[in-house]
């Protein structure tokens, strides 16, 4: 053992000038023999200490305690051969140098129990850091405290609420469901947005646009309780949830609108015109500017954190990055094969944007919009509709459509798969995430809206999800 507390190379008892060599002492006829003070004796062989060698293991014979210096380094052999292989294999003890008259070979060596051979399989190969510790065993060592392993994160496989939601559409293009700073969700239903408080699980109707128009799209306001709805017939229409009243309509697209975003008090609506209309809510006009560059219908919008560039995907399968002081884009991402709507901003790292392709495309990929680089590609295997990242943890999940409908959590950067989440038997299109940041609501055309928690909690905080326990189980959203 390379921690025994004895040097083979310097044992007193070999080298000792003087004491007369073992071997004079074993030869018979040099019992009488005295050396002369003045001369020194060196022994004509070598023979080596072999107190930290591990010969229990051949169950052979103790040999006597004789220093205090021994007794700590069997405690700390007997400790570290119980961490290694197990406490079942009984106290480990001094070894001593087998007799060759004992008759011991190789063929009649054994470890002391079958069961404690040094290469295992299944379950002691999964052992954790903490059982491998020799500090581990508090009843030995009642001076140290483990510290605790982390354990892997376990994402429960079903959700534990789902809620009908007739009518919600089957259209990639459309985004119908956001979740507000207040923890109320906000679902377009037709020609109807409801809100679902999720802490009573009160549903209340905000309005109905009419049998000649349709919801499509919805957005909060990042803070209070204002909410954007997009209309089919192209106008954006702002709502006062707490008092259910319509403040203000606003029109300039031609065309429906599919994507909305809010960067303080600037709302951005995305049509299928092909045009990105900046809004300010405190000015009288409908609209401050115009942004222009996508070839077909604007189907994601997403703000950054720092609410300094907005990055706009369409159906020409491009992704364009925006600033505030342009109307045409500062970076643009053709490396899409298909249409993109899913769009994500990292919480994490100022810059990194997460961007997801349609059918024929089916991959993650992921770009520093600080020096304009793109990072990493993944595919999923299936068409990408919607992407949000964990404010609490370095995460995102991804939503999908054809073929597979699956919700997939993803580890960044090593994009390793955290859970696979399957129940919904039409495309995952919609998804939206909890202010708290642990539960997602995914929507699809199978007309349920499904409730799952995904993600930790904060670490500064040991609360539970802000879901009231009255949600469980399956009810109707209207």
């Amino acid at each position: 053992m390379e921690n025994s507390s004895v040097n083979p190379l310097s044992s007193s008892s070999d080298l000792n000038p003087k004491t007369p060599s073992r071997t004079n002492q074993l030869i018979p006829g040099f019992n009488s023999y005295h050396p002369s003070p003045s001369r020194t004796i060196y022994s004509d062989r070598f023979i080596p200490s072999r107190s930290s060698s591990n010969f229990a293991l051949f169950d052979l014979p103790l040999p006597p305690q004789s220093s205090s210096s021994e007794d700590s380094t069997n405690a700390y052999t007997a400790l570290l051969r119980s961490a290694l292989f197990g406490t079942d294999c009984g106290s480990v003890v001094p070894p001593v140098t087998p007799d060759k008259s004992s008759g011991l070979n190789a063929r009649n060596l054994q470890i002391c129990r079958p069961n404690c051979n040094i290469f295992r399989y299944k379950t002691e190969t999964r052992q954790s850091l903490q059982s491998l510790s020799p500090f581990g065993f508090d009843d030995q060592l009642p001076g140290f405290s483990p510290s605790p392993v982390k354990s892997n994160r376990k994402v429960p496989r079903s959700p534990f609420k789902v809620l009908d939601a007739p009518a919600l559409q089957d259209d990639f293009y459309l985004n119908l469901v956001d979740w507000s700073s207040h923890n109320v969700l906000a679902v377009g239903l037709g020609s109807c947005v409801y809100l679902w408080h999720a802490s009573s699980s009160k549903v209340v109707k905000l309005c109905d646009l009419g049998i000649d128009d349709s919801v499509s799209s919805v957005g909060w306001a990042q803070r209070g309780t204002h909410l954007a709805v997009g209309t089919s017939n192209g106008k954006v229409q702002l709502w006062d949830s707490s008092r259910c009243k319509r403040i203000r309509t606003m029109e300039g697209h031609r065309l429906r609108v599919g994507a909305l975003a809010w960067s303080s008090s600037m709302l951005s609506s995305g049509s299928r015109d092909k045009s990105i209309l900046q809004r300010d809510i405190r000015a009288q006009e409908d609209f401050v500017s115009k942004l222009s560059g996508h070839k077909s219908e604007v189907c994601g919008l997403k703000w950054s954190y720092d609410n300094r560039e907005l990055a706009s995907g369409g159906n020409d399968n491009r992704l364009f990055v925006w600033n505030n002081h342009s109307t045409q884009p500062v970076l643009k991402y053709c490396e899409h094969t298909a249409a993109v709507k899913a769009i994500a901003w990292s919480p994490h790292l100022h810059g990194l944007l997460a961007s997801g392709g349609g059918t024929a495309d089916r991959c993650i990929r992921f770009w520093n919009t600080t020096t304009n680089t793109h990072l990493s590609c993944m595919d999923t295997g299936s068409q990408v509709c919607n992407l949000v990242w964990s404010k609490n943890v370095n995460e995102l999940v991804s939503t999908h459509g054809y073929s597979q409908n699956q919700i997939i959590v993803w580890r960044y950067p090593t994009m390793s798969k955290i859970a696979t989440l399957t129940g919904h038997t039409y495309r995952v299109l919609y998804l939206a995430i909890s202010p708290d940041g642990q539960t997602i609501v995914t929507g699809a055309g199978d007309e349920t809206l499904r409730f799952w928690n995904v993600f930790p909690s904060p670490k500064s905080k040991n609360t539970e999800t802000e879901i009231g326990a009255s949600s469980f189980g399956r009810t109707q959203i209207r």
